[in-house]
């Protein structure tokens, strides 16, 4: 599983590289062999200008092997919090859409 970070309004650091890396394996880990993409994108709606309250977003799509891709979408305050929650989500998203398909 390939996992593909875009960062648009927000500073690209090794810390949050490795951190959405270890969220999104961590909650997809059993979807590996099934899952061949995940993009994530990063963004800070503020960033020109001082923080606001749920300025952090974040949009996470996976491409299931043979299936139409699902996506999701989070915002909040803490970008870590952000990329959790949203990789909570996209987790969940695939094992519903899995276990339909089944």
């Amino acid at each position: 599983m390939l996992i593909q970070v875009n960062y648009g309004s927000v500073t690209k650091t090794d810390a949050i590289d490795q951190y959405v890396n270890d969220r999104v394996q961590k909650e997809l880990a059993h979807f590996e062999d099934r899952v061949t993409r995940v993009e994530i994108h990063l963004h800070d709606d503020n960033s020109a200008t001082k923080s606001a309250a749920n300025d952090k977003r974040v949009t996470m799509e996976a491409r299931p092997a043979g299936r139409q891709p699902l996506a999701v979408e989070h915002s909040g305050d803490n970008l870590q919090a952000v990329i959790s929650e949203a990789a909570g989500k996209l987790g969940r998203a695939l094992k519903r859409s899995f276990e339909r398909a089944q």
